[in-house]
């Protein structure tokens, strides 16, 4: 069991509709039955999870892009329905046990052959924070991280503690994959926005690339944008 710090979990930006509320205050309850706002949640985290997967898989490499793009956009609207309502607040100080936590590394590594040779993007942490050069990621560590996090909190709902599962989910939106996935989509959409708009896709900044692969800025670019035409149907 881990000790939870209820006061780390930050106060919500605005309050959330009536109906919306409602569901918050019943059946949030510790081994509670799972209100309609719970069940629509744990759907869309299920569904999210279920997709990565598939598509990790490699079967339809033509639609990857695409498919996380619709994923990743659904995903954040479950987050923005559980960062607008009132803090969810168990029953119980301690989290209860969910076990060992599985293994993300095959699902990583399918990823990364999948989205290469665009799997690497830059972005800027925080917005808010002080000026700083932009970090690199892969597509493939963040969206691996992120299906690791919301399984953690499908291990609660399947077990039957309900509002453990929507802290657990709120609280680590708020924390951690809510950033994780806004910077995702924003490279998604950036790569489908090059190919339309026929504008190339430009190198990393200031000739940094975490890919040690041996290729040039250059046959990076033609890579990906190749990759993207050929999955939107454009020619080149």
């Amino acid at each position: 069991m881990s000790d939870r710090t209820i006061n780390q979990q930050p106060h919500t930006p605005h309050q959330a509709g009536p109906e919306e509320d409602r569901h918050t205050r019943h059946a949030h309850a510790h081994g509670s039955e799972p209100d309609d706002f719970a069940v629509q949640i744990a759907d869309s985290v299920e569904s999210f999870v279920l997709a990565v997967t598939e598509v990790a898989k490699g079967d339809e490499p033509g639609s990857a892009v695409s498919l996380l793009l619709l994923e990743v956009s659904q995903l954040l609207l479950a987050g923005g329905r559980l960062g607008a309502i009132e803090d969810v607040v168990p029953e119980d100080r301690f989290e209860p046990d969910t076990g060992p936590e599985p293994d993300g590394e095959q699902l990583r590594e399918r990823l990364a052959v999948l989205l290469a040779p665009i799997d690497v993007y830059h972005e800027v942490f925080d917005p808010y924070g002080p000026p700083e050069k932009p970090n690199a990621f892969r597509i493939s560590d963040d969206l691996a991280g992120v299906v690791s996090e919301l399984q953690h909190g499908l291990t609660h709902y399947r077990e039957g503690r309900v509002s453990e599962a929507l802290w657990w989910w709120q609280f680590s939106y708020l924390s951690n994959w809510g950033t994780t996935c806004t910077a995702v989509l924003r490279a998604l959409q950036s790569l489908i926005a090059h190919v339309r708009l026929d504008s190339p896709i430009g190198a990393a900044p200031d000739g940094a690339d975490t890919d040690n692969d041996g290729l040039t800025d250059e046959q990076l670019e033609q890579q990906a944008g190749d990759l993207m035409a050929a999955e939107l149907g454009i020619g080149r």
